[in-house]
């Protein structure tokens, strides 16, 4: 300030004086009184000046000299002086007076040296104008003071804080950008000496400082703010215990009274934390207090302040500070959303300044991508995408998968964000590349999750998805051969389901055309009320496809009536939408349609803005004629090698079969753009590879585009024909099915072509199994459907609803009907032998649970039993295999042990003595199982193998071949199951068990059987098997007639109770019959075996015979019993002369012709024609109850070129399935040289063919030819089937 000078006396003019009362002043210089002029004052104290700077202090006699006159200098004259250059030189005299007379200052008042220095500060304002021609005087003044310090005298003041405030608020007020660093650096040293060296720093003093760190201050004068920033680096271990007081009275205390900048303390903070962290050591701790405050706006703006301090980049806080660090994650979870909402936008500036700390943050951004706030999900997948887009790095797999799951999020608002933030990570790394191939592997899911969400129902969503598909997956902005490059690879490398919802977008977009096209094509007809209905719901349905389908209605009725009113509008929308319009013509259309909805008065439009909506969905902006040529010329490449298929992470292969997977989708929705003849010859030439997928589309692609190709292509008509013929006859079920679909499509002549085809297709295979690759899919998945049934019900251990009785039902039918349910004969031998062996499997399965073999009915065990007789071979191995083990692990019910028995009949060697293995195991581990544990004894009824027996009667007794009581031959073929069972059982006789089974089957005729207790056939049958039964144990066992140990029980389930008083002594085969059944003579036989007898309850499929030349084909041959053998083994007695027999393709066959017996007894003979009429009979009688296949259907190779004699002897029957053929007759073994040689030490086995002219050769029997539909009997020379 400037004061006026005011007269005074001259003594305190004059001030102190010397001893003679004069001031000494230098030489040259007047005195300086009050009566000069200013000027004059001016040039003598220049003087006065030169001589003080050129003063030092060791000039002991000049300061003594001197001293009155820097006494007279701090008079008040001069200290309010009004001339500011006055108060400049004496404010520069006074700075050399404390540097000359230092340490010591020749001033001893206090108030004198307070008023100095307040004096000398003001001064220093001066320094503001770096242009002032005083500058330089005002730079000198604060050298000297800074370079001398002399405001360390002040110290000694009690109130040298006032001085102290009023010089730093005047540097940091007069501190510019005009100033040099020298300037700087002089105020710098002056304040940092006063900081350091004193005993403290005052609030008022601290204020001053922090004052020039605010906001509103650093942007007023960003030199005060650089000039505060140095001071505070510089003197950090001294303030920062100032600071730590201040922050701690405003922080914790609460006191805000104590500083003007109380409500400026975060902002402070921030700055001091950017300027050095060592000022705020103290202060960090209390703000994890305030992160615990009870106000959420405290804590808000505690979280916004530590945002700032953890996520700026240099900042290494997080790692220093770790408590205070997991105290500000814990906001994360903060109840009030503001926090929760801050810490998430944190989150960001954190991942790309401190990469380190992402798994940190990854489990708090976990929870809060599923926060209840929108907002908070929302900020969460711009966070993370914020981050990603700077560099990918930054984010690790976990992060983006949140953002992966938000895209399913149920607000419209979090997964558009999501979406597209996707869309943009994959444009830039994926389809740019902008940071290698590692990180285009990282985010190549992408591509397939944005196209998944196709599947969702809004149509928001759908709508998205396409804008996508359109800008970032595959941009439409691009060039024809780029933009194709980019669908190409795309489409190889999705995954199945994003390709069907690529598939299905296109579809949506092509049908939303239609019905465009669909409403202009109503516009061109005349106005009626039927027109108007139709049109009506024409709009309604475009209006499904738009947003917001309520307001969408309204704007396309609207739009509907500018097309009715505008017809340049309406032929700009038919050029869009036609087939024929090219990308760029798209382009141009849907900028004029805009153009011409748009209004200049409305910046938003909502009518447009659906219209556009619209015209995006029906504009073909990425396929046209071009594009397919340029989509056809990268699939060449690929086919002739030359193509960067390995570069785009796809191979050759893949790429060639999704090129064409894409171009056959193209073809449905742009078949138009399909012609031209350079499309269609690469396509011929995808045609010609061995590919059956590559080939298979490229045929579709002709049905769906090809349609003239006959008129405006006749070179590729002629080229094309062929190929779909070859494919039609030779190529795979799916290829033949394309290209008769083909021919129909494109050819006029379609009739011919295919009449063509047709003319060649052979039969049918017949075999009987076929590899599992050969296998129908329908087959196979109704094989699984069985399994599946079967392991459902297993998992429910009851049938409380039943279904064990319906699935058991099916699976009988099944069995019934031979596996061909429908009976319609559409199926393969081979798929029904599957079908027949999953189902005997399912059923024997539910039998191992107890609450389903309890509903099993004896019918369905029976049906379940006969499939170890099957016609196919690998149907009775792979079915004894379950059986045996099954039983061996003593999972299924004994009677199931029962079923061995009719391995008896079972044509091939290996089969029988595989059967007999599995008896021996099964029985050696219930006898060994009942030993160990005593406490089996209870159930023995369950585990001991002598009580099979019953099971095996019952079984017997309902054979299907079982027809007749009295038949020799049959009764033959039940002692030889009954001996199969019983040779096992009888070799040892433990605990008497041969008595016990011989009481069994008198125990059984004193019953009934409780399957058709009243039917007196179906007893008798049951009585006749017990008695052959009892004539087999008798005949092999003396120890028979032996007490039983005990009573046996007889199973209720296929036996009623014995009758009070019933007795059943009466002998159900006669002595004849019994001894033929013992001797084991020969006994009469059919040409090739008997017929199929019928079921008593179900059915099951005949054996069929083929010769050798035939695959796939099962041979039956017979086997008895020798009576010379006794108990000897039945494999041995089993041998055959002749070696090499077998069934389908496992085995081949061997047919060997024999010379005919001429001399047969008349009565045998007669007996012989007898059998035969009867078996007509009961095979005519089978037929009624299904169908059965006729000569041509049996497994024997017709021979239709040959000639067949009328008069012969009428067609072979077909042989049993799975039973041995019996010859038609047996003769004499004496009366030839080929019977009478040993067959071994077991049985033998002879067979002599009939008579009949003109016999065929061996090896070459055929089955009769149909004519006229009557079957003509083929003479054929006697043949027999040689086991093994």
């Amino acid at each position: 300030m400037d004061f006026t000078a005011q007269p005074k006396p001259a003594t305190a003019l004059c001030g102190v004086v010397s001893a003679d009362g004069k001031i000494a002043y230098p030489p040259g210089v007047k005195e300086i009184t009050d009566k000069i002029t200013t000027d004059e004052m001016i040039k003598r104290l220049k003087m006065v000046v030169k001589t003080f700077m050129d003063m030092d202090q060791d000039s002991e006699d000049e300061k003594q000299q001197y001293l009155p006159l820097a006494l007279h200098l701090a008079s008040e004259f001069f200290l309010r002086n009004p001339n500011k250059d006055v108060r400049l030189l004496v404010a520069c005299c006074l700075a050399d007076i404390f540097r000359i007379y230092a340490p010591e200052a020749p001033y001893t008042s206090h108030d004198k040296l307070k008023d100095i220095f307040l004096f000398i500060t003001r001064q220093l304002k001066g320094l503001e104008d770096t242009k002032s021609p005083q500058f330089n005087r005002y730079f000198y003044l604060l050298e000297n003071l800074a370079w001398v310090k002399s405001y360390n005298i002040c110290f000694e003041l009690e109130d040298c804080n006032e001085i102290f405030i009023q010089l730093f608020r005047t540097l940091f007020s007069v501190i510019n950008n005009s100033h040099n660093k020298k300037v700087q650096m002089h105020m710098l040293d002056l304040m940092s000496s006063i900081i350091m060296e004193g005993d403290g720093v005052t609030q008022e003093l601290l204020d001053s400082i922090l004052i020039n760190l605010i906001p509103a201050h650093k942007n007023l004068n960003k030199q005060s703010f650089d000039l505060a920033k140095v001071l505070l680096k510089r003197t950090v271990q001294t303030i920062e215990a100032c600071i730590a007081n201040f922050f701690n009275q405003v922080l914790v205390l609460g006191r805000s009274s104590v500083s003007d900048l109380s409500e400026h303390v975060f902002d402070l903070i921030q700055e001091l934390f950017a300027i050095d962290p060592h000022l705020l050591l103290s202060v960090m701790p209390q703000l994890e207090f305030k992160l615990k405050s009870n106000d959420g706006e405290e804590r808000l703006a505690v979280v916004r302040l530590l945002a700032k301090l953890f996520g700026s980049k240099d900042s290494d806080l997080a790692t220093q500070n770790r408590p205070l660090w997991q105290c500000f994650l814990g906001r994360f979870n903060d109840i009030h959303v503001p926090v929760r909402l801050e810490s998430v936008k944190f989150a960001s500036h954190c991942l790309m300044n401190h990469p380190d700390l992402a798994k940190d943050l990854t489990e708090y951004l976990k929870v809060r991508s599923h926060d209840p706030e929108e907002a908070i999900r929302h900020d969460v997948i711009v966070t993370i995408i914020t981050a990603a887009k700077r560099d990918l790095a930054l984010v690790n797999d976990q992060l983006l998968g949140f953002v992966r799951e938000r895209t399913l999020d149920k607000r419209w608002r979090v997964r558009k964000e999501a979406m597209m933030g996707l869309a943009q990570l994959y444009k830039k790394y994926c389809l740019h590349g902008e940071a290698g191939k590692e990180a285009a592997e990282k985010v190549s899911w992408i591509k397939d999750k944005l196209l998944h969400i196709y599947y969702q129902n809004s149509i928001d969503d759908k709508l998205l998805v396409e804008k996508i598909f359109a800008q970032y997956l595959v941009p439409h902005n691009l060039e024809t051969e780029e933009r194709m490059k980019c669908l190409y690879y795309l489409y190889a490398s999705l995954d199945p389901n994003a390709v069907k919802a690529l598939n299905e977008m296109w579809k949506c977009q092509n049908m939303l055309r239609s019905h465009v096209r669909e409403l202009l094509d109503l516009h061109k007809q005349p106005t009626s009320e039927a027109n108007c209905s139709a049109m009506f719901g024409k709009l309604m349905t475009i209006a499904k496809n738009l947003p917001d389908p309520g307001k969408a209605q309204d704007f396309v009725k609207k739009f509907n009536q500018v097309l009715g009113d505008d017809e340049k509008l309406r032929s700009q929308l038919e050029l869009l939408i036609s087939p024929t319009c090219s990308c760029k013509q798209a382009d141009v259309c849907v900028r004029e349609i805009a153009r011409k909805l748009a209004n200049p008065k409305q910046p938003t439009n909502p009518f447009l803005e659906m219209v556009k909506f619209l015209l995006e969905r029906i504009a073909p902006v990425h396929i046209d004629s071009e594009a397919i040529s340029a989509l056809v010329k990268l699939m060449n490449k690929s086919i002739e090698g030359t193509a960067d298929d390995e570069e785009e992470g796809v191979s050759p292969d893949t790429a060639i079969r999704s090129g064409l997977e894409l171009l056959k989708v193209l073809s449905f929705t742009h078949p138009t753009s399909f012609h031209s003849a350079e499309t269609y010859e690469s396509l011929l030439q995808c045609l010609r590879m061995e590919d059956d997928k590559v080939a298979e589309a490229a045929i579709q692609i002709f049905r769906n585009t090809g349609h003239k190709i006959e008129t405006d292509l006749p070179q590729i008509r002629s080229t094309l024909i062929p190929i779909l013929h070859q494919k039609a006859k030779r190529g795979t079920p799916h290829q033949a099915k394309q290209a008769v679909h083909c021919i129909h499509a494109i050819f006029t002549n379609k009739e011919v072509q295919l009449a063509q085809i047709f003319e060649s297709t052979g039969e049918k295979n017949g075999k009987l199994w076929s590899p599992d690759e050969e296998v129908s899919p329908e087959v196979l998945a109704k094989v699984q459907a069985i399994k599946l049934l079967v392991r459902w019900l297993l998992g429910m251990k009851n049938n409380q609803s039943k279904s064990a009785n319906s699935t058991l039902r099916l699976l009988s039918a099944m069995l019934v009907s031979e596996g061909d349910l429908t009976e319609q004969k559409r199926i393969s031998k081979s798929d029904m032998s599957r079908l027949r062996l999953a189902a005997g499997s399912a059923i024997m399965k539910l039998a191992q649970e107890p609450c389903y073999h309890e509903i099993i009915t004896p019918e369905q065990f029976q049906l379940c039993a006969l499939v170890i007789n099957d016609e196919c071979y690998q149907v009775r191995q792979i079915f004894a295999q379950k059986l045996h083990k099954a039983l061996v692990k003593l999972l299924l019910p004994l009677e199931y042990m029962a079923i061995f028995a009719l391995c008896a009949k079972d044509p091939v060697k290996e089969r029988r003595a595989h059967a007999r293995q599995c008896l021996l195991k099964n029985i050696s581990i219930r006898r060994e199982y009942i030993k160990q544990n005593p406490m089996a004894t209870e159930k023995l009824l369950s585990l001991l193998p002598e009580y099979v027996v019953p099971y095996m009667i019952h079984l017997l007794a309902h054979d299907p071949d079982f027809t007749r009581s009295q038949d020799v031959d049959q009764l033959r073929d039940i002692k030889e199951c009954l001996w199969f069972m019983l040779e096992v059982l009888m070799t040892k006789n433990e605990n008497n068990s041969h008595a016990f089974m011989k009481k069994m089957a008198e125990n059984i005729k004193l019953t009934k059987d409780a399957q058709s207790p009243d039917e007196s056939k179906t007893n008798e049958k049951l009585y006749t098997v017990c008695d052959v039964a009892l004539c087999v144990i008798n005949s092999k066992s003396a120890l028979c007639n032996a007490d039983s140990p005990k009573d046996p029980v007889l199973p209720l389930k296929f036996f009623t109770q014995p009758e009070k008083d019933f007795c059943n002594d009466k002998s159900y085969i006669s002595e004849e019959t019994r001894v033929l059944l013992l001797t084991g003579k020969p006994k009469p036989a059919g040409v090739l075996g008997a017929v199929n007898k019928p079921l008593s309850a179900t059915g099951r499929k005949p054996y069929v015979r083929s010769t050798g030349a035939e695959t796939g084909s099962n041979i039956n041959v017979n086997s008895e019993l020798n009576p010379s053998t006794g108990n000897r083994s039945r494999e041995q007695g089993s041998e055959a002369v002749e070696t090499g027999v077998s069934e389908n393709e496992e085995n081949p066959v061997r047919i060997i012709s024999v010379t005919p017996v001429k001399n047969i007894d008349p009565v045998k003979n007669k007996e012989i024609n007898s059998d035969q009429t009867t078996q007509g009979n009961i095979s005519s009688d089978r037929g009624k109850k299904r169908s059965v296949a006729a000569a041509g259907a049996e497994n024997i190779q017709q021979k239709t070129d040959e000639k067949v004699d009328e008069s012969g002897p009428p067609a072979p029957s077909k042989p049993r399935r799975g039973r041995r053929p019996k010859s038609e007759s047996q003769g004499n073994a004496t009366k030839t040289d080929d019977i009478n040689k040993p067959l071994g030490k077991g049985r033998k086995r002879a067979a002599v063919s009939q008579e009949s002219p003109g016999g065929l050769e061996a090896g070459n029997a055929k089955a009769p030819k149909l004519q006229d539909g009557a079957k003509k009997a083929a003479p054929a020379e006697r043949q027999i089937d040689l086991q093994r």
